[in-house]
């Protein structure tokens, strides 16, 4: 499966954002791309960073968009993961939307909620697990990372892959939090026996990564840094090796007993 995560500058002005998403999902489509990423947030802004606060998205305008973006993907039988700010009864969520070349519009929301999170949004409920073809694939958002107790539900589930989306940059260059939330992110690999992916937005600095590691978090790409690019890597299902059948086992034991 060829997956691709494209990081960008979010902004506050939908328009903006959306136009840099078509040409990135033009661009995924002529290079084969079958599932694409977006960051956290991609078409909305993340408030109050990029906006003052949830209330301030222009909801129509941002349907629009979904259906631009759900008739690209039902036109290049692609799927695509993107963050965005959804309302149900003038509940707020910080959302990831899956968009299948099939019409449908599966809705993760965000659970892990503080700070500027817990002021803007409601806590979600959803499993965030989702199929394309023969890969089960859960999806994360951001500060989720964390939280060990998050992936270990899509371990559970079996997922094949995991997607975290980001909105985590800084005003000041902070390499320490860029290497220390991607030790998170290979950790939640490696813990889990899963292959792993990340996207994040890129300005003012980019303090999360845009990268794909396998199930015992060796580094299979990286896009570089403060930079928009696509990133693009043909993921294939392989065997466990020796480490990863024992962390199996030993997770799988583990489970066992808690549920004793």
């Amino acid at each position: 499966m060829r997956i691709g995560m494209y990081q960008f500058p979010v902004t506050g002005n939908i328009e903006n954002n959306k136009e840099k998403i078509v040409t990135a999902i033009n661009d995924a489509h002529k290079k084969k791309v079958k599932v694409l990423i977006f960051p956290e947030c991609a078409l909305t802004g993340y408030p109050p960073r990029n906006i003052e606060n949830s209330s301030k998205v222009n909801f129509n305008e941002l349907e629009d968009a979904y259906v631009l973006l759900q008739r690209l993907c039902d036109n290049y039988e692609m799927y695509v993961v993107a963050g965005t700010i959804t309302k149900v009864n003038n509940v707020f969520y910080n959302s990831a939307i899956l968009f299948s070349p099939h019409g449908d519009r599966i809705i993760y929301n965000k659970k892990a909620l503080w700070g500027w999170d817990r002021d803007n949004f409601s806590c979600g409920r959803e499993n965030g697990i989702v199929q394309i073809e023969d890969w089960k694939i859960g999806i994360r958002i951001c500060f989720e990372v964390r939280f060990p107790e998050f992936f270990r539900e899509l371990y559970k589930a079996r997922t094949d892959l995991n997607v975290i989306v980001f909105y985590d940059v800084s005003d000041v260059d902070d390499v320490s939090r860029y290497e220390m939330i991607k030790a998170h992110i290979l950790t939640r690999a490696v813990e889990n026996v899963t292959y792993t992916a990340s996207v994040n937005a890129t300005e003012p600095f980019q303090t999360a990564p845009t990268m794909l590691c396998d199930k015992s978090g060796r580094l299979l790409c990286e896009a570089e840094r403060n930079k928009e690019q696509l990133l693009v890597y043909d993921l294939e299902k392989r065997e466990n090796d020796f480490g990863e059948n024992g962390r199996k086992e030993i997770s799988d034991w583990l489970l066992l007993k808690e549920a004793l």
